[in-house]
């Protein structure tokens, strides 16, 4: 057998599973641990779906922080009554994976600041994305604002959770 196909073929399969994997951790921490906020109109729900999604960037790449982000809660938006928000979800939280993700893989620096600049470029994208996304759906410039504190709260709670940890389970995730 030759070893390099089947280690090719290894590393195609892992990498599947990986994104599989963290598709449904987004998909569940987002469906099943979250709280209502009761702000203004549409409030907003925060959310531990970015835990995985930060992990995934952070530790797997950019690839897998795309992946994970843009299909985890689009899928989300699609089973629980969201439809509409879906192909936003899509673009903006696939982006905030891909570009946390790009920036951990190449700015360099200490790991702890390097993380902290992804997670603030994708709470960034994060409030402006659903601000025109709530500003388009609902044709209104100000209710939109209600969600802001909404999706600070969850990117800040997921950082916290996620920067101290990435860089030993990005030790670990290379040792498998």
């Amino acid at each position: 057998m030759d070893s390099t196909f089947s280690s090719r073929e290894t590393t195609k399969t892992k990498t599947i599973v990986i994104n599989a994997l963290f598709i449904t951790f987004t998909l569940v921490a987002t469906m099943f641990i979250n709280i209502r906020l009761p702000i203004m109109g549409n409030g907003g729900l925060i959310h531990l779906g970015n835990v995985p999604l930060f992990i995934a960037a952070l530790v797997y790449g950019k690839k897998t922080g795309a992946i994970a982000g843009a299909f985890g809660m689009a899928f989300f938006d699609l089973i629980s009554g969201w439809a509409a928000w879906a192909p936003f979800t899509f673009i903006i939280v696939g982006s905030m994976g891909f570009l946390a993700g790009l920036i951990s893989e190449k700015v360099p620096g200490k790991r702890v600041l390097v993380n902290t600049l992804a997670i603030v470029v994708a709470l960034i994208i994060k409030v402006v994305g659903y601000y025109f996304t709530e500003v388009i759906l609902y044709s209104n410039w100000i209710q939109p604002i209600g969600s802001i504190p909404g999706n600070v709260m969850q990117v800040v709670i997921a950082g916290i959770i996620v920067v101290p940890l990435a860089g030993r389970l990005k030790k670990v995730a290379g040792q498998i």
